[in-house]
Parts: structure tokens; C-alpha cells; sequence
């Protein structure tokens, strides 16, 4: 549970309340159906290993700076930018003076406070989860739609070839199913941090753990299924390209919650004696352990059911809610495998949902001293308006679209491939320049050896940069046509 402080904010209990809030947070519909469909696409197992290699050092990395700024300032991003990038100027000013100016020298910098433009790198942290939230809303919301369809026993016609596109182009039921997501997601924030976000996902996470252990067992044990457990576990060098190490990076951002303002509110729930880097890498476990079982779960079964064809694998959103209906009617118990099948993925698509909301009403709290009440109703207005949008997309609003895509794509564009690198890149900066990498070790030590401090050091000044910005330039350049991913 969570405990008061003397504040109005909220704190995690210790460190597995930070451990299930944040693996809640990274574990989503990007582990259950994206990485599945991004192993089959780039060779299975050397697929699976350089997202392992990617995570346990670039991800990491990014993950620690971000907890700790988070825990060091106590704030929410905008609020964190601002109140490092001052202490940094008042230093700065100090330094230049005599003891005698450090008065000054607070007042100046904390005047030119709202001027500094590090406080935008904030924004850019906080603006992303409030553009994300409202189309994940609506793939939350088909879920949801056909766990509904399972449950009723209507496992033949969610697996009519059509009945997907048919659904989601429908303007009444498709917008329908992501307001009942929606509504969802945001009565959890409106109970708060306490007894919100953390008792939540004490309740799913290890719910969700066990539904995923129960899928995997019942995939790998289908006749011809060996084929496809070889193909995900074993790594074929042959199958290795710079494609798969780009591939691997967008699916590790995507999935560790990296860039998105949500492990810097967390760390700012989190209490001084919590261990930040055992946290982190009990989050990366966790997270890969989901994406391990998810492939399991899944590419074994499509080989089972597609005679070993790993093309069948390759479908990408349209796996979930096409190839797998087919597979499940297909087998005997159909109903109650989809049904699990179904309740995981809603599982996976709350826990993610509501970090999000939790991040974007944080902000509006902090920022605009709003009370959670009013904070909450906002970011429901916000997932309300944008959610229409990326909803009625398939529908009336069919012909809109922003550089070739249909509304939901070009706002995963936007925050996925274009917001998300540059602001992990200007994390990379802040956290080197403006606050200092002795600083945020220090802060690391509150609570923890670092036993990997060496390598957290090359990795933010030199290493992490370079594949943030490869990262946005594949992206840009996939847009253009130049390259594939």
C-alpha cells in the first residue's frame, strides 16, 4: 500500500509498491502483440538477444537518470527541469561571486526561472503521455470489445474475415468500447496515488503474470509448436541486420516507458531508502519476462496453427485481433483460451493506461496547483477529444489523413518515433550538463552500491545519445520511404 507524508503527494510503500506501479507501466499491448511480430519480422532469437543486450545497457541507463531525477527533485517533469536547472544557474551564478552574492545569486536565477529554456524539455516529457493516452485508449477499447465477444461465446464471428475492419470503422461501437476503456483508466487515477495506481496494480500484475504463464504453457504444448519455440529462443546470425538493431531499440523505448515523463513521476513517488538501480533492473526483468512469455504465447501457436509459416507472424496490429481469433476457433476450448487470451492483454492495456493519466494529472497537479479532482477531469476531457479522434479515424473521419496515415498511426508516429527520441535526448543532455552525472550518482547512493556506475557513465555521455538519434533519424527516414521497418 501507499503511505502519507507530511505532503499532499503520494508515496510508494517501498520497493515492490515501485516495482509493480512501474513493470505496470511498462508491460502493455507492446509487449503482447508488438514484440511477438517484431521478433518473427527480424529473425526470432538474435532478434530476442539484442533487445536483451539493448535493455540491460541503454535502457537501463536512461531508466536510472530519469528515476532519479524524478526522486531527487520530488516533482513531476516540468517541475524537475525547473527546479535542477535553477539550482544549476544558481551555482553557476554563485561560483562567479563571493559567498556574500549567493542571496543574489538565488534570486537572480530563481527570477530567470520561468525563462530557462531547459523547463521546455520538461513539457516535452509531460505533452507526450497526454498524446499517447488517447489512442491507446482506443486500442484499450478494442480489447476490451472482444473479450466482451468471447465471453458471449461469439468465437466463430470474431474470427469472420472482415469483422475487425467492420468493427473498428463503425462509429457508435468502436468510439463506445473506448470511452468504457477510458472511463476505466480514469477512475483509477481519480482514487488517486494511494489507492489508485498502486493497489491496482498489485491486484493485475501478478495477475497478469500467471494468465501469461498459463497461455505460454497451453501454446508450446500444441502439436508443431517446437518449430516456433525454436525460432524465438535460438539466434540465427544469418537473421542479424542493422534493421534488427533499430527494430530492437523502437521496441525497447516503446516498452520500458522511456522518454514519456512516467519514471520521473514514479521517482518522485519514490522513498529515499528504495534501492534505484535493484528497482530498475527488477522493472527490466520484469518487462523482458512478459515480452519472453507474450512471444512464447504467441509465436508458437501461429506456427502450430499456420504450418510453421513465420509470414503468419507478420501482421502487426491485426495479429491480436485477426490471426489469433482464427487460431483460437480453430483449436479445441477456443472460447476459453480467447478469453484468457483477451483478459491478459486488457490486463497489460490498464496497467499502461493508467500510468499514463498518472503522469499527465501529476502534472496538471504540480504545475497548475490543481486538485486531483479537477486534474483528473481534464485528462479526461483530453483522452475524450484526442480519443474521438484516433477512434472515428477508421470511421467519418476515414479520409483525414496527416502525411499519409489514418489519425491513430500519425499520433503513434509523433510521440513514439519523433517526441519520444528528442526528449530522451534531451534527458541525455540535462542529466550530463545541467545536473550532473555526480549528482544523480550521489542521489543513486542514497540507497544503493551502483554497482554498475562506470558503465552508467560512458553509456549517458557517449553511448545512449548516439541510439537515441539513430532511433529518429530511422524513424524520419521510414516516413520518407528510405529505408523499411
Amino acid at each position: 500500500m501507499m503511505e502519507k507524508t507530511g505532503s499532499k503527494r503520494g508515496v510508494f510503500s517501498g520497493h515492490l509498491g515501485y516495482i509493480l506501479a512501474t513493470a505496470g507501466s511498462a508491460v502493455g499491448l507492446g509487449n503482447i502483440w508488438r514484440f511477438p511480430y517484431l521478433a518473427a519480422k527480424y529473425g526470432g532469437g538474435i532478434f530476442l538477444l539484442t533487445y536483451l543486450v539493448l535493455a540491460l545497457f541503454f535502457g537501463y541507463t536512461l531508466m536510472v537518470s530519469e528515476t532519479a531525477i524524478g526522486r531527487m527533485t520530488g516533482k513531476s517533469p516540468v517541475g524537475a527541469f525547473r527546479a535542477l536547472s535553477m539550482a544549476r544557474r544558481t551555482a553557476d551564478l554563485t561560483a562567479k561571486g563571493s559567498a556574500k552574492a549567493t542571496a543574489k545569486a538565488t534570486a537572480k536565477a530563481t527570477a530567470k526561472g520561468s525563462k530557462n529554456g531547459w523547463q521546455a524539455g520538461g513539457w516535452i516529457n509531460a505533452i507526450i503521455p497526454m498524446l499517447i493516452l488517447p489512442y491507446y485508449s482506443v486500442i484499450g477499447g478494442w480489447v476490451a470489445k472482444y473479450l466482451f465477444e468471447y465471453i458471449l461465446g461469439h468465437v466463430s464471428e470474431a474470427a469472420e474475415d472482415g469483422y475487425f475492419t467492420s468493427f473498428i470503422s463503425s462509429p457508435l461501437g468502436a468510439w463506445g468500447w473506448f470511452m468504457i476503456f477510458a472511463l476505466m483508466t480514469v477512475l483509477v487515477i481519480a482514487l488517486g496515488v494511494e489507492n489508485g495506481v498502486e493497489r491496482v496494480s498489485r491486484i493485475m500484475m501478478p495477475g497478469l503474470v500467471v494468465l501469461a504463464v498459463v497461455m505460454a504453457v497451453y501454446s508450446m504444448t500444441r502439436p508443431g509448436a517446437a518449430a516456433g519455440i525454436r525460432y524465438f529462443l535460438v539466434p540465427d546470425l544469418s537473421h542479424f541486420s542493422w534493421m534488427t538493431v533499430v527494430a530492437a531499440l523502437g521496441q525497447m523505448f516503446y516498452s520500458l516507458s522511456i522518454a514519456m515523463g512516467i519514471l520521473i513521476t514514479y521517482g518522485s513517488y519514490m522513498k529515499k531508502d528504495v534501492n534505484i538501480e535493484n528497482s530498475v533492473h527488477h522493472v527490466i526483468f520484469f518487462d523482458s519476462g512478459i515480452a519472453i512469455l507474450s512471444g512464447l504465447m504467441i509465436i508458437p501457436a501461429v506456427f502450430a496453427f499456420s504450418g510453421g509459416k513465420p509470414d503468419a507472424l507478420a501482421q502487426g496490429p491485426s495479429l491480436m485481433f485477426v490471426t489469433m481469433p482464427k487460431i483460437f476457433e480453430s483449436m479445441s476450448g477456443g472460447r476459453f483460451v480467447g478469453i484468457l487470451f483477451f483478459v491478459l492483454v486488457l490486463f497489460a492495456a490498464l496497467t499502461s493506461a493508467i500510468s499514463l493519466a498518472e503522469t499527465c494529472a501529476s502534472t496538471f497537479e504540480d504545475e497548475l496547483k490543481w486538485s486531483r479532482k479537477k486534474a483528473t477531469t481534464v485528462v479526461a476531457l483530453i483522452v475524450a477529444v484526442l480519443g474521438s479522434l484516433s477512434s472515428l479515424g477508421f470511421g467519418p473521419l476515414f479520409g483525414v489523413t496527416p502525411l499519409g496515415m489514418s489519425i491513430l498511426d500519425f499520433f503513434d508516429f509523433l510521440t513514439n518515433s519523433l517526441m519520444m527520441p528528442v526528449a530522451a535526448f534531451v534527458i541525455c543532455i540535462f542529466a550530463v550538463y545541467v545536473v550532473g552525472v555526480r549528482k544523480i550518482s550521489e542521489e543513486v547512493h542514497l540507497s544503493s552500491r551502483f554497482r554498475f556506475e562506470g558503465m552508467y557513465r560512458i553509456c549517458l555521455k557517449y553511448i545512449a545519445p548516439f541510439f537515441v538519434m539513430v532511433i529518429l533519424l530511422s524513424s524520419i527516414a521510414n516516413v520518407l520511404g528510405i529505408i523499411t521497418i
